[in-house]
């Protein structure tokens, strides 16, 4: 056997060798959610490794079993994750001070959205959380609802406002000072005048760097199954049901009061399926 014949015999050996243990590193992990109203299957994507690798920690740590779900809010979503909500007002076994811990933002827009039944995690809003970091423990599976065409593109007109108006009051708190001392001495125009200016300003600021269209996924998503469109590319979403959302539009359907369920709903156990 000449060389040429022994290198491409030994290049074959190791593809094949590497093959199955690639196969395995690329499948993406499944968790079984079971609750007091049925289970539900979710896969965890592998391109969020960090939320992906800290729910899979806290569902082998036991962290999410007997829990609630605190949070329910129709035609959008159903939240749960927090180790310090007991049913019957049991108290934690722990310390639930460990999991007041925060995971940088993996937001992989618009690869990833809220479509129904996207698994995504929870956080503190803009103004204390700038960097859109997500709560260490606590999710939400979206249930949403669907849009037609023509609402999709007022909504998206909506979120472009949002983004302007939003970059206009984060301008104007620089000029605090100088505004109040023109109206202390009745300078209306000049005061109308800087606010012109930085209007224009956040205007063209937003239009150099407008908030993302929505593709043809999307559309097909959101006006067939639905979802939660208004929070894309603002929340890290990092898996989604593939089996039991029925359950999520059975848990979605309960009674509340100020988003809490009137009757306890428990999440029992979550299983990182091997």
């Amino acid at each position: 056997m000449n060389l040429k014949s022994m290198i491409y015999i030994a290049c074959c050996i190791a593809v094949m060798s590497c093959g199955p243990q690639k196969k395995k590193a690329m499948e993406e992990t499944e968790v079984l959610i079971e609750t007091s109203m049925g289970d539900m299957k979710v896969k965890l994507y592998n391109d969020t490794p960090k939320h992906r690798d800290n729910f899979i920690k806290l569902a082998r740590a036991g962290a999410y079993d007997n829990i609630l779900f605190h949070r329910v809010v129709r035609g959008f979503m159903v939240q749960t994750g927090d180790p310090a909500l007991k049913p019957g007002g049991m108290k934690p076994a722990v310390d639930t001070a460990a999991y007041r811990y925060t995971i940088p933002a993996e937001i992989r827009y618009p690869r990833h959205f809220h479509k129904k039944g996207a698994l995504a995690a929870a956080r503190m809003g803009d103004d204390v959380n700038p960097e859109k970091a997500s709560s260490g423990t606590q999710f939400y599976i979206v249930t949403g609802k669907t849009y037609t065409p023509s609402s999709l593109m007022e909504l998206y007109s909506a979120i472009y406002q949002s983004r302007v108006d939003t970059l206009y009051e984060e301008l104007s708190r620089g000029h605090l000072k100088e505004m109040y001392l023109m109206r202390r001495r009745g300078e209306t125009e000049k005061l109308e005048s800087l606010k012109d200016s930085l209007l224009h300003e956040a205007e063209a600021k937003v239009a150099a760097h407008p908030p993302v269209p929505f593709d043809e996924t999307q559309k097909q998503a959101y006006t067939t199954v639905g979802g939660a469109p208004h929070l894309d590319g603002e929340y890290t979403v990092f898996g989604e049901v593939v089996e039991g959302l029925q359950v999520a539009e059975a848990i979605e359907k309960v009674r509340t009061a100020k988003e809490r369920p009137l009757q306890e709903i428990v999440v029992r156990k979550v299983t990182v399926l091997e």
